[in-house]
């Protein structure tokens, strides 16, 4: 129709970093500076100021996020008369490679610690849900690592769900940084938190539906809070070879470590390595897997040249 405008609808709430620490509304910071050096990652320049702006007001939202999904649960129970369990609230943290996923976890799930009610905890990565590399290598997907279909879908669903469901000591599979590889015989016990985070790549995706209408469970249907760490591909492709260059010269100079080889390279042919790797890999998977779900979470952190968060945006609708 003529004259008509058209609807725009923006869904999130947007925040400067200035506007947003006002939301931490005189909650005391309960960690300290050696604590943040502790928790960041290699070459994450995270300081005690940004913790306190940007993650001690977030840690506050998500008790209040908490608070309402244990009043919904009650109600729920009520109704039904049932027993009245605790179910684990579940936070999911996503966002490319080098972005600082790991960062934001390690200090949320502290502060999350810290609260007045001292609630349990717990912190793990989907990298244990990686087939094996001998089944990658089955397959063809030794190249397509950290893929969608690199991971034992199954395994993580049954995860979510023994966790969702309140069972105790729910076991995960543990994965090696240094041999690349997943341990065999060797798992974390996860045993009825208050709060779980899960840290991935990919946590937050949806699959495409059956036309048939049959239910089909993905991995975000079991998280209660999303996050994801947003920044430019040129900063992330920047962070991802500073914190290659980093880990060349002290992690992958172990004997034991998969990528021995390039720390023994040239520096020129170790750098031409990684980033081919950055090129042919990490940027495929961010701009065909991981950013399309960046719309889905619930908050966005969005990262500025040099590693801080310069801007907040809160899911509205």
């Amino acid at each position: 129709m003529a004259g008509r405008t058209k609807l725009e609808l923006n869904p999130y709430h947007r925040f400067s970093k200035a506007e947003w620490a006002q939301y931490r509304d005189g909650e005391p910071m309960t960690l300290s500076a050696a604590d943040i050096d502790r928790l960041r990652a290699l070459t994450d320049p995270i300081s005690l100021t940004e913790a306190e702006e940007i993650y001690l007001p977030l840690s506050r939202l998500i008790s209040f996020y908490v608070e309402a999904s244990q009043a919904v649960h009650r109600v729920s129970t009520r109704f039904l008369g049932t027993e009245d369990h605790q179910i684990p609230f579940i936070i999911g943290v996503a966002g490319s490679v080098a972005s600082g996923k790991s960062t934001t976890s390690r200090i949320l799930r502290a502060l999350l610690q810290r609260w007045r009610t001292s609630p349990k905890v717990d912190l793990l990565t989907t990298d244990g849900f990686l087939y094996p590399n001998a089944v990658l290598d089955e397959r063809g997907l030794a190249a397509r690592k950290g893929f969608p279909e690199s991971y034992d879908r199954a395994a993580l669903l049954a995860f979510l769900a023994d966790i969702k469901s309140g069972k105790a000591s729910v076991r995960a599979p543990v994965y090696s940084h240094l041999v690349y590889d997943i341990i065999p015989g060797e798992f974390v016990s996860i045993d009825r938190p208050d709060i779980l985070i899960v840290e991935g790549l990919n946590i937050l995706q949806a699959g495409e539906l059956p036309k048939t209408g049959k239910p089909l469970l993905f991995a975000s249907d079991f998280i209660d809070f999303s996050i994801y760490i947003d920044a430019d591909e040129a900063d992330l492709r920047d962070w991802f070879m500073v914190r290659f260059r980093a880990l060349r010269e002290s992690a992958f100079t172990d004997p034991k470590s998969f990528f021995r080889r390039l720390a023994e390279m040239p520096t020129a042919e170790a750098e031409g390595f990684a980033m081919q790797a950055w090129d042919n890999i990490n940027l495929v998977n961010l701009r065909e897997n991981i950013l399309p779900t960046r719309s889905r979470a619930d908050l966005i952190l969005k990262k500025a040249g040099n590693h801080t968060v310069e801007e907040v945006m809160l899911r509205r609708v």
